[in-house]
């Protein structure tokens, strides 16, 4: 009976050590995954809005077209900023409840 308890205990802390590695694994991929766009999608959004749509579709001055895409990049950082956080917010639910359920 004791080498039983020994071994459930054992199966039972591998079990919680691959959790919580997959649990940080998870973590870490949607960090890097949110670094990436906060980095891409502001920078993009810029220039192609600066030269496409302000230059090129408004015909907009180089000066005006400048102080437009800067607001559109400040609009995607936010809105990257507010995915990241319902992400990290619904990941972090999901992984108490399922805690919890153990």
């Amino acid at each position: 009976i004791l080498d039983e308890d020994k071994f459930s205990k054992n199966f039972l802390l591998e079990n919680n050590v691959r959790k919580n590695e997959s649990s940080l694994a998870s973590t870490l991929k949607t960090l890097l995954f949110f670094t990436a766009l906060m980095i891409t999608v502001p920078i993009g959004l810029y220039f192609t809005t600066k030269s496409y749509v302000f230059e090129g579709a408004f015909g907009m001055s180089n000066r005006d077209s400048y102080f437009y895409a800067a607001i559109v990049a400040v609009v995607a950082v936010h809105v990257v900023l507010a995915l990241f956080v319902y992400v990290a917010w619904n990941e972090g639910s999901r992984q108490w409840r399922e805690g919890k359920q153990d």
